[in-house]
């Protein structure tokens, strides 16, 4: 079994965790997510732990069972993630390094310019929270993980740093490991 499902994941005293057939709803003061159940996995509530187990019965075969107790730590990490996400929430930053490269929000849009013709748009989603300190530093915030990643992913993706100069948008912890151009 996964190793790290050996552990409960501890429900602070504000978040409230309700198990369905069919998901998983998590609710806390930053707000509310959900989860679809899996029919491999099995979960317990006790208290204020909840615990992953494998659902074996389930198992056709013996080795279906690899598969069953790999899904229970992949749902300890979401469920866990999800009570990070409604007590604490999630943040990613972002730098634009470039000259002229700059950010700016007007109203729900955030409108870059990278050195293209245009300027790029992008809408912002309901659920996520985007703040642009400095004309370069962006920072994405939400309570769900996966869409604070992505979203922030997203941004990236429309200037990845050059390994030659080190010009575009990239994480603020992200090492750019520059290569040694041409020489003549």
């Amino acid at each position: 079994m996964s190793r790290i499902a050996k552990k409960p994941v501890v429900l602070p005293s504000n978040v409230q965790l309700t198990i369905t057939d069919s998901e998983i709803k998590v609710k806390g003061p930053k707000g509310e997510l959900k989860l679809a159940t899996h029919p491999y996995v099995t979960i317990k509530v006790e208290g204020n732990e909840v615990w992953f187990s494998p659902n074996l019965e389930v198992a056709k075969r013996k080795a279906d069972e690899k598969k069953f107790k790999a899904m229970v730590g992949t749902y300890w990490r979401l469920v866990r993630n999800m009570v990070i996400g409604v007590t604490e929430g999630f943040k990613k930053e972002l730098e634009i390094v470039g000259v002229g490269y700059r950010a700016q929000l007007q109203g729900n849009k955030l409108i870059m310019n990278l050195g293209y013709a245009h300027p790029v748009e992008m809408d912002i989603p309901s659920d996520i929270k985007v703040e642009v300190p400095a004309p370069n530093k962006i920072i994405v915030s939400g309570i769900d993980k996966q869409r604070v990643g992505q979203f922030a992913a997203d941004i990236r993706r429309w200037r990845e740093p050059n390994p030659y100069s080190g010009k575009g948008i990239k994480y603020v912890d992200e090492v750019i490991r520059l290569k040694e151009g041409k020489k003549a």
